[in-house]
């Protein structure tokens, strides 16, 4: 069994690479080659963290068989400079149930997260959107940037986060690491102001953008609201785009910015146009007009998290990488 580390994930699975993993990812899961339950969230009322269980089964030629992700929310975290989330995620042997590879659940989430939202750039944005905004400063803003790079050339990148010291902090990280020019936002409609990408990647219970604050034929990816009590998004803005899921049954019951303007009556259960792996499928068309704002909505999906472990721990055994212990 290999041990794999946080730095040796990110040494094994480059962006690049993480797209074409999750390009395939999405197709399987709409393809029926996935079997795997809505996460378990587990809130004790003693504690203030939760646990969050993903187990899955993925069929396939490749990067298949079982795996489960299993992550911990603590939110006293950040302030002891650790990730909110901390985990692992596990693959076992397709041929013996042996387990494979134990590796750190927060760098594979980072990576493939951001990774699917370049799929969903690449499929639903305009041609020639460059012009991005995120809102958020964190491990996902900083994964998107990265992601996003290897489906667009950027031409702006604006950023916005409720401590501007963050978004001073994001700006030096990028320009150090890419040399990308970022500009500070005061605001989010500040910052998604003429955008034609969206990335928003917070972790904010009420919604950030309204419908008139996003542009005309603008992408929206909208990741950081992963449970039902919270939003980045208004009940209009969600309205008034063309909204495309990772799952259909993940979105209708966990997502906050799609279960609120369900109850108020704004949209139908049909507003889902399709599942991403759908249109990645030739099953839906996806953007259909340049002038009509899409809308991605991301919950993550178990899928994507045992096709990371696959490839992580293929490459692992290639390049030699990773401890290697016996569990007798």
């Amino acid at each position: 069994m290999l041990l794999i580390d946080r730095e040796t994930v990110r040494r094994l699975y480059p962006m690049e690479l993480a797209v074409d993993v999750m390009t395939e990812a999405m197709r399987r899961y709409s393809a029926g080659l996935t079997d795997q339950p809505l996460r378990t969230i587990l809130r004790p009322a003693s504690d203030d963290g939760l646990l969050g269980t993903m187990p899955g089964h993925v069929s396939g030629d490749d990067l298949a068989g079982f795996g489960l992700k299993a992550m911990v929310l603590k939110p006293g975290n950040p302030a002891r400079g650790l990730d909110l989330h901390i985990g692992v995620v596990m693959v076992f042997r397709p041929d013996t149930g042996e387990p494979l590879a134990l590796m750190d659940a927060g760098a594979v989430t980072e990576i493939r997260t951001a990774a699917v939202s370049a799929v969903a750039t690449d499929t639903f944005a305009a041609a020639g959107a460059g012009d991005l905004a995120i809102l958020g400063s964190g491990v996902q803003a900083r994964g998107h940037l990265e992601a996003l790079r290897t489906v667009r050339a950027l031409r702006r990148v604006r950023v916005w986060s409720r401590t501007p010291e963050h978004a001073e902090a994001y700006r030096q990280w990028a320009e150090a690491e890419f040399g990308l020019r970022v500009e500070t936002a005061p605001t989010p409609a500040a910052a998604v102001r003429g955008a034609d990408i969206v990335c928003t990647t917070t972790a904010s219970r009420e919604p950030l953008l309204d419908a008139g604050d996003i542009s005309a034929g603008a992408h929206v990816n909208a990741v950081g609201a992963s449970f039902v009590d919270h939003r980045e998004l208004s009940s209009a803005a969600v309205a008034g785009a063309r909204l495309f899921v990772d799952s259909r049954e993940s979105a209708l019951a966990e997502s906050g910015d799609l279960r609120r303007p369900l109850e108020e009556g704004l949209v139908t259960h049909g507003h889902i146009l399709a599942e991403l792996g759908e249109v990645l499928l030739g099953k839906h068309p996806g953007r259909t007009d340049a002038g009509e704002i899409t809308l991605y909505k991301s919950l993550g999906l178990g899928v994507q998290d045992v096709m990371s472990g696959y490839a992580i721990a293929r490459a692992a055994e290639e390049q030699r990488l990773g401890l290697s212990f016996s569990l007798d």
